[in-house]
């Protein structure tokens, strides 16, 4: 984006951030709490380095932050519709047929038991059990860039067994109990209803279970999952055969089997492994329960091989039959994006300064947050694809930046 004239980048920002808002608008009943919400994605999208009520109020020049805070609980709106209209703006923009549904979920760190969902459990944010609330989320990835487009937030047995809990919480009379896989399956299905072009989801082993494999099988979408070294594999039908756990199939491999390829860009430049892929099995999808007339599909094992340290990560795998494993590497690979999204999102944009207790703040926090988000992903595409400006043959200053880093999407400075 630095061949982009700043005129034409502001230009494009101002647009888009007006478009934006006016998304808002119809979500709300009346034209204060729009503009309100307005505002609060303002307070976002500001140079604040918290997002907390207070730091967005004063941004704001209000008194108080009365205001930011009636919006996630006070006033009656849908965070759900927020969320689909958060959707449609990225397929706009990012939509591509071969696209990749990313299923991942992150920790908010939390102190005390009154905030919703949360409790001592697992969360790789801080890589240990801790006190935390759990947000499964749904990023659509693409050739031309990545936003997230659903989530949830998880609720342990512990609350959804204690109807006082729940509701002190505000959370649905309607809610269960549900698995992070039951909540990746029930994402897939909202985009799969909605119309969203993809192709393919990638998820890590929380989510490589038979739940959300079948799912996908049923809905004709390739997937790469993935699995334990403790998940059991065999083939059938194949020359080569292959029974076991996945960790002993993969340290069986001879060194033939491995090629050295990039799973995507990174910070310092390809991120390359070893990989080996081993076709288990073809299946007419109707045999196992999916749409008819799709042809023959492969069941398959997919193993990465860490350079430094020869440490081992395998993934199943179902695609149409001749994919080649470049192809499969590259949606493992768009995982990657999802991880970055999170970490701009709590680093830039607060989605982890929520406040609120409720269910309904948690979700209508997020919410803006996705759609604060989306915006800057829309602009690093749209600016990418803007003309360089004409060069000159005088000295001109520097390439203009965001200032802090960000590796997902720029930010022009507010």
């Amino acid at each position: 984006m630095s061949g982009v004239a700043v005129e034409d980048l502001l230009e494009l920002w101002s647009a888009e951030l007006r478009g934006a808002k006016d998304r808002l608008r119809p979500l709300f009943p009346q034209t204060v709490t729009a503009e309100s919400a307005a505002v609060f994605l303002d307070g976002l999208l500001g140079p604040e380095q918290r997002k907390t009520g207070w730091m967005r109020a004063e941004a704001a020049g209000d008194k108080g932050p009365w205001r930011q805070q009636a919006v996630l609980g006070r006033n009656h709106w849908d965070a759900d519709a927020l969320r689909d209209v958060v959707r449609d703006y990225v397929l706009e923009t990012l939509n591509e047929p071969d696209a990749t549904l990313v299923i991942d979920e992150t920790g908010f760190l939390k102190q005390g038991k009154a905030s919703c969902g949360v409790g001592r459990q697992y969360t790789g944010s801080a890589g240990k059990i801790t006190n935390c609330q759990i947000g499964v989320f749904a990023a659509y990835v693409s050739s031309r860039g990545h936003a997230f487009i659903d989530r949830r937030l998880y609720l342990p047995r512990d609350w959804t067994g204690n109807r006082e809990r729940l509701e002190k919480a505000h959370v649905p009379a309607d809610v269960r109990f549900a698995t992070k896989p039951t909540l990746a399956v029930a994402m897939v299905h909202r985009a799969i209803e909605a119309g969203v072009p993809f192709a393919w989801v990638a998820a890590d082993t929380v989510y490589g279970v038979w739940e959300l494999e079948a799912a996908l099988r049923r809905a004709g979408k390739g997937y790469v999952l993935g699995v334990t070294g403790a998940a059991q594999f065999n083939s059938w039908g194949k020359a080569e055969e292959v029974a076991g756990t996945a960790a002993t199939i993969a340290a069986a491999l001879r060194e033939g089997r491995w090629t050295r390829l990039s799973a995507g860009e990174g910070t310092k430049g390809p991120r390359l492994f070893d990989w080996a892929y081993l076709e288990l099995a073809d299946l007419d999808p109707e045999e196992v329960g999916a749409l008819a007339g799709l042809g023959i599909w492969t069941r398959g094992l997919l193993v990465r091989r860490r350079l430094s340290d020869g440490d081992l990560a395998c993934f199943k795998t179902w695609c149409p039959r001749g994919t080649p494993v470049e192809t499969l590497v590259r949606v493992e690979g768009r995982r990657w994006p999802i991880e970055d999204a999170f970490e701009t999102a709590k680093n830039e944009l607060g989605l982890d300064h929520n406040e609120t207790r409720s269910w309904h703040g948690w979700h209508r926090h997020v919410s803006l947050v996705m759609l604060a988000f989306a915006l800057l992903a829309v602009v690093r595409h749209k600016a990418d694809t803007l003309a360089p400006p004409q060069k000159t043959t005088g000295k001109v200053p520097p390439p203009w930046s965001a200032g802090r880093c960000r590796r997902s999407v720029a930010l022009p400075a507010a």
